[in-house]
């Protein structure tokens, strides 16, 4: 089948092509072996030319396992031939305790490619691929390999979906058929969606790195104040004694600070009702006695303005507003987060606006006014339904949750996005990846459970964003450097990879991809992937639909691999314009 070795170097060895016309071009693609009495190299058939035989080296074959990479290379006088059937069963993966079937080879008679849980789950992975290349068929074909087969029961495992368009609820949401210890869970954006469960977050387990990308800040001075709010909304949410000395002692500052300005007693009078109307205390409000000697009048009424434009009432007012000021309590720290809404937000914000002089410095009037507008919109919209919590629940009781169904613990939990703005929808990828990040890494016995994100559209959610400039780090590429060690691992899923925050794909260890034609993507490809190769690029221009180039620590050599259709199928198909169009 083959002539003799022309050339050799440290890539690749040259192979004369038989003049007797027994060379099958059929081998284009498939391995082939450079045997000696000493050593067996691999390699894989890359180009057939008229004359010329191109074999690109892959590794080596030493008692029986296969090792990545070619130091010793072969000689001229090195036999060469196809590998044989345990030859594949050492590159394409073996059937063993920790591995299951990911696909078949479409090179050698459909022979199954296996891989390692172990390899393929512990690192981050990156499937990318056209619109119907089959991203979506295969992530699904992959999950059901995973959960369909007999020796596994992946009881514990975490498997959290962002589903851009709804397509994996159809593929996955009967796993309890299979097995009636795994569930699948299902959240949703559509509110009339009634075999799952509305999205909810509680607003208060979001901090001020969250609430700034909720809110769209993009200034330094706007956390500041978004941090101010947030304090002061777990004080005006408690009623223990300390918190409401410390709530009288903030209305009472804000108000001496007002009443000491060089503005009009009207003005003054307006500012501190605004302030009271905003945030008041069952012993501090408009209503409160204030007793003088021998008289006692509401506070309300020691605003009332004389002719000379003065508070006649001044010296009363400000001895009963300083009663409530206690420098101690400066430095108080709510002990507890606290349930609060929307709305308590709102009123939070618009005391430290009006407390802090922000309304009125000409600095900071913009950037106030700016998060002020946005919470309220934010208040009315539509997407305030997701932030509406009913009872208050602790961070880890409501991870809990996500995982819980009908008492049992569900394995998949698939977020359905597809009723959101784009920009709502990246915002809660960002919230949960930071929730399930913060909690992997509080765990007393690291990685002891893992939690594997998926994130379908993954262009549109994990990108090169501004996060870092404004609050110091990108959540994605932060947990694509250190979540890892933690349990957490990454799986995203895109068409378009050149738009993936570059960091996190440097992380990923493992590649299924599926074909791509756009320049840009391509050179992207070949640019960030350092185990890529020219062939590894020209290969998956011309892969049909359900097949991917597979490489990384999970796969011995560049592989292609054909997987099944999904049974059931996601809801990926295109539209049928022929039959559309022909409708009544």
């Amino acid at each position: 089948m083959f002539g003799k070795i022309l050339y050799i170097s440290d890539t690749e060895a040259h192979v004369e092509v038989p003049k007797d016309g027994s060379l099958s071009t059929n081998i284009m693609n498939m391995h082939v072996i450079f045997e000696d009495e000493k050593k067996k190299i691999l390699g894989e058939v890359e180009d057939i030319g008229s004359d010329v035989i191109k074999i690109r080296f892959l590794g080596e074959i030493v008692n029986n396992k296969f090792v990545g990479g070619v130091i010793r290379k072969p000689t001229f006088n090195s036999h060469l031939r196809l590998i044989n059937q345990d030859e594949v069963a050492l590159i394409l993966g073996d059937d063993t305790a920790s591995s299951f079937v990911i696909g078949e080879s479409p090179l050698y008679d459909s022979y199954p490619i296996s891989v390692d849980i172990n390899d393929l789950f512990s690192s981050h992975m990156a499937i990318f691929g056209n619109s119907g290349s089959g991203k979506s068929c295969g992530v699904a074909r992959l999950l059901q390999n995973v959960f369909q087969n007999p020796k596994l029961l992946p009881f514990r495992s975490n498997f959290f979906i962002f589903d851009a368009y709804g397509e994996y609820h159809n593929a996955l949401q009967n796993i309890n058929q299979i097995n009636p210890n795994l569930n699948f869970k299902f959240y949703t954006t559509n509110v009339n969606q009634t075999d799952g469960e509305v999205l909810s977050i509680p607003l208060w387990l979001l901090d001020i790195d969250d609430m700034a990308l909720l809110l769209r800040a993009d200034k330094h001075s706007q956390l500041t104040i978004i941090e101010r709010m947030l304090k002061l909304v777990n004080i005006f949410a408690s009623d223990d004694e300390l918190s409401t000395k410390y709530k009288n002692h903030l209305i009472a500052k804000a108000i001496m600070t007002i009443l000491y300005t060089n503005q009009t007693a009207s003005s003054k009078r307006n500012d501190v009702f605004a302030i009271l109307a905003t945030c008041s205390t069952e012993q501090f409000n408009l209503e409160a006695p204030v007793r003088g000697i021998g008289y006692t009048r509401k506070f309300r009424e020691c605003f009332t303005i004389d002719t000379q434009g003065q508070f006649p009432e001044s010296i009363l007012m400000t001895e009963y507003v300083t009663s409530f000021i206690d420098e101690s309590l400066d430095k108080y720290e709510p002990k507890e987060v606290k349930f609060y809404t929307l709305e308590d937000l709102e009123k939070a914000l618009e005391f430290t606006l009006i407390s802090e002089g922000l309304l009125n410095n000409t600095d900071t009037y913009a950037d106030a006014i700016e998060l002020k507008v946005r919470l309220h919109s934010l208040t009315i919209s539509e997407n305030s339904r997701y932030l509406r919590y009913p009872t208050f629940i602790t961070m880890e009781n409501y991870i809990a949750t996500l995982v819980a169904k009908n008492g049992k613990k569900a394995q998949i939990i698939n977020f359905n996005l597809e009723d959101v703005e784009d920009w709502f929808a990246k915002v809660v990828v960002k919230i949960y990846t930071k929730m399930l990040f913060n909690f992997t890494k509080r765990l007393k016995d690291r990685a002891s459970i893992p939690f594997h994100i998926f994130v379908e559209e993954a262009h549109r959610y994990v990108q090169n964003d501004g996060d870092v400039e404004l609050i110091g780090y990108n959540i994605f590429e932060r947990a694509a450097k250190e979540g890892r060690k933690y349990g957490l691992i990454f799986n995203l899923i895109s068409q378009r990879p050149v738009e993936i925050s570059d960091t996190v794909i440097s992380q990923c260890a493992n590649f299924l991809i599926f074909k791509i034609t756009h320049p840009r993507d391509l050179d992207y490809i070949t640019k960030m992937l350092p185990n890529i190769s020219a062939d590894i690029v020209e290969k998956q221009k011309t892969l049909q639909p359900g097949t991917c180039m597979a490489f990384g620590g999970a796969f011995k050599i560049p592989t292609i691999v054909r997987m099944k259709m999904p049974d059931p199928a996601p809801s990926s198909s295109s539209c049928d314009v022929f039959t559309t169009w022909k409708a009544n």
